[in-house]
Order: C-alpha cells, then sequence, then structure tokens
C-alpha cells in the first residue's frame, strides 16, 4: 500500500508564541512524503530514506498509524522531498508531519480532512519539542490555501480568509537557522500585553496589520536588526514585511508591479532570495500502488 502526502511551505503574520493566537499562510515551496505499507504479524520495521530521517518524521509516522490503523502492523517506508528551507521560519516542520500524516492515510485508503491532520502535526511537534504551542496555524498552512487564524492552545481555528490574488512573496533568507521554539518562550511570554494589537489585527482579517505588528515584537525577541531593511523595503513599494516564524528570513508581501524595486532594496549578498507566490488550492494527498 503506497501513499503520498503532499504539503507547501508558509509565512507568518502573527507569531503565536506571545499570546497562543497565530497566523499564517501557506506559499507555493513543495514538499512530498511518499509512504509505503506492508502488512506485517509483528509489530514492523520503520525504514526511513536517509536524508528524510528525523525524529519528526518518525514521531509522524507512528502517530499517523495510531490514529488510522490502530492495533494493525506494517513494514512502513518514507521518503521527504523538500524545497523548503529548514530552520527558516518557513515552516519546514509543519510541512513534513503533514505530509508523513497524509501520506500514511492516503497508503491506508482514509480520507483525513486537513484539521485533523494539523491537528496530528500540531500535537507531535509539541510533543517532541519542536514547537512550544504546536504551531496550529504553521500546520494548517502547510495544507490549506489562505490566511489561518488559530487558537493554538485549543486547536481551534478563529478565522480563515482568501489571500488577495494580486499579492505575491519575496523572501529574504539569511544562512543561519533558529532553535526551536520552546527555546524562545520566555522571551515571548515578557511581550504578551504588547502583542494584543497584532492579535486584534489577526481576528478583524488584516493580516499586514498583524505582520507590521508583529515582526517589531519577534525582532524585539530575538534581536533581528531589520527596520532599516523594512523602511527601505515599505519605501519601494511592499505592501508588508516582517519576520516569518522565527527568522531569520524576511517576508514580503508584494504586487508583481514592485518586484523589481523591492529587490533592489534587499541587502546584496547578505541571503537567498526567493520569489513565490500564496497557494491557490489545498495540498493533496495521492494513493498509489497495490
Amino acid at each position: 500500500m503506497k501513499g503520498t502526502g503532499h504539503a507547501t511551505g508558509g509565512i507568518t503574520f502573527l507569531n503565536a508564541l506571545a499570546t497562543g493566537i497565530g497566523s499564517a499562510a501557506g506559499i507555493a515551496i513543495p514538499l512530498s512524503a511518499s509512504v509505503e505499507l506492508v502488512p506485517a504479524r509483528e509489530p514492523g520495521s520503520r525504514s526511513i530514506d536517509p536524508p528524510s530521517d528525523s525524529p519528526l518524521v518518525r514521531a509522524s509516522l507512528s502517530a499517523a498509524l495510531r490514529r488510522w490503523a490502530p492495533g494493525r502492523a506494517f513494514h512502513a517506508t518514507v521518503a521527504v522531498d523538500s524545497e523548503i528551507p529548514v530552520a527558516r521560519g518557513l515552516k519546514s516542520s509543519s510541512a513534513v508531519s503533514g505530509a508523513v500524516a497524509r501520506g500514511v492515510a492516503a497508503a491506508l485508503g482514509v480520507f483525513a480532512p486537513s484539521t485533523e491532520v494539523a491537528r496530528l502535526s500540531a500535537d507531535v511537534s509539541q510533543a517532541i519539542g519542536l514547537s512550544a504551542t504546536g504551531a496550529f496555524d504553521d500546520a494548517l498552512s502547510a495544507l490549506e490555501p489562505g490566511v489561518q487564524v488559530t487558537d493554538n492552545a485549543r486547536r481551534a481555528r478563529i478565522r480563515h480568509d482568501p489571500v488577495d490574488p494580486t499579492w505575491e512573496v519575496v523572501l529574504w533568507i539569511p544562512d543561519r537557522p533558529h532553535l526551536p521554539s520552546p527555546n524562545y518562550r520566555e522571551a515571548f511570554s515578557r511581550l504578551r500585553s504588547s502583542a494584543s494589537e497584532a492579535e486584534a489585527a489577526a481576528r478583524r482579517g488584516d493580516p499586514l496589520a498583524a505582520m507590521a505588528g508583529n515582526t517589531l515584537l519577534v525582532e524585539r525577541a530575538l534581536g533581528y536588526p531589520y527596520a532599516e531593511i523594512r523602511r527601505a523595503l515599505l519605501r519601494a513599494g511592499a505592501l508588508g514585511c516582517g519576520v516569518s516564524g522565527l527568522g531569520p528570513t524576511l517576508a514580503v508581501v508584494v504586487t508583481s508591479e514592485v518586484v523589481s524595486e523591492v529587490l533592489k532594496s534587499l541587502p546584496p549578498g547578505a541571503g537567498d532570495v526567493l520569489v513565490t507566490r500564496f497557494t491557490s488550492q489545498p495540498s493533496l494527498a495521492v494513493a498509489g500502488g497495490p
């Protein structure tokens, strides 16, 4: 039994570490997880493609099998193929766990709604210490288009709005990874009261205002010196910009008319640059093989 789960990267409008309320949207950087399950008489083996092997992949595989095939034993093989930069604030972990879970469900012939997959993904990420809140907003954004606003503690969606179809995304990605979010919980907890305006903007469906307020908090908590860069980007015509996740990526929301000017405003040679778009279709799961 074979299945492939698909997911994407994403960007942040509101980091949930401060208040527990988060907001994110998927972007067109793909990831897929191919899963093969062979029934076994005894608890089976786990064969993970070496470049794909990680505690997250193994935990996601085990959690998905417990959810959709309780009491059944399999030899499982998993391979992950990703274009998402790791530990740069672009939701790579949420995409991995969501895609692995979807691949397992597809192999088993189970239809799993995005919300169910995202809750499983959030539970796994929190359980193994990758995410302090579970990042339910990130998990949903990896699977569905649109701006997600979530209560991460309750694993509940507050609102879900379409992205303006004229918006694109420029990513400036410095070459330094961030640590897992539990390392920053204390720094963000001290900023809880300062996050109220950004949270209110997300709740009323104004993601760019939420992004503007959120990046001030993240830069303050983590010490990113992005203020001058952001001002230059806004002068160049960006609609909004801010630290994505825990960074170091700076996400810039633009229209196509200003992309070239925005690119000129980024620090030369200080990071990778990628121009992409927001997702417009759900990431799917595909069953295949006997």
